[in-house]
């Protein structure tokens, strides 16, 4: 499976789930198209999206199957939508509070839903820039 090789560091970190998950569609991608292996990634990553969220440096399970935001349900390569980077921005308010909470957002509490997503965004960035570091 060259998939197996592929696998992001950030899915590493995750259940076994998520990286079955990712390999799977990755090597099924690959397969279909005529590509260096970008489609594929992007391919692997929507898959996982429908499954896990991203919080912190890895992919958790989500309480519900689904897309994670609007470039994960509609796809297209050639799409002006932007991503959430793996938050749930489809989640609950609660929800986001809750991952903000285990990721020690400052300010979250005074935040909008679209604010939080952002603000999680970025701190999973900030986490996983760091794990890669110290890796």
């Amino acid at each position: 499976m060259p998939g197996k090789d592929e696998v992001p560091s950030t899915v590493e970190r995750s259940d076994d789930k998520a990286e079955r998950t990712w390999v799977k569609t990755y090597d099924s991608a690959m397969d279909s198209y005529d590509d260096d292996g970008a489609r594929a990634r992007r391919t692997a990553f929507a898959a996982l999206k429908h499954t896990h969220e991203k919080v912190g440096d890895h992919w958790e399970p989500k309480d519900s199957y689904g897309p994670s935001d609007e470039q994960a349900a509609h796809g297209g390569v050639d799409s002006d939508r932007p991503t959430a980077g793996g938050v749930d921005a489809n989640a609950s308010k609660k929800h986001l509070l809750e991952i903000a909470q285990k990721l020690d957002v400052r300010g979250r509490s005074t935040m909008t839903k679209d604010e939080l997503v952002d603000a999680i965004g970025k701190a999973n960035d900030r986490q996983t820039a760091k794990a890669r570091k110290n890796s």
